[in-house]
């Protein structure tokens, strides 16, 4: 849970970067993908935690 929140919190600031500065955009554009590197991450590791419980 702590590296998908830090990954979160690195692709907000990365995408408020991107916006603010003036010719940064391709931060913006890092920033969605950590995001959604995030999201993948947490997807995995939540599929293969569910399939590991024994049926009661």
């Amino acid at each position: 849970m702590v590296v998908f929140l830090l990954l979160v919190l690195i692709a907000v600031v990365l995408g408020i970067v991107g916006v603010a500065a003036d010719g940064l955009g391709y931060l913006l554009v890092i920033g969605v993908a950590v995001l959604v590197a995030a999201l993948v991450l947490t997807a995995v590791r939540w599929s293969r935690r569910s399939g590991r419980r024994p049926i009661r």
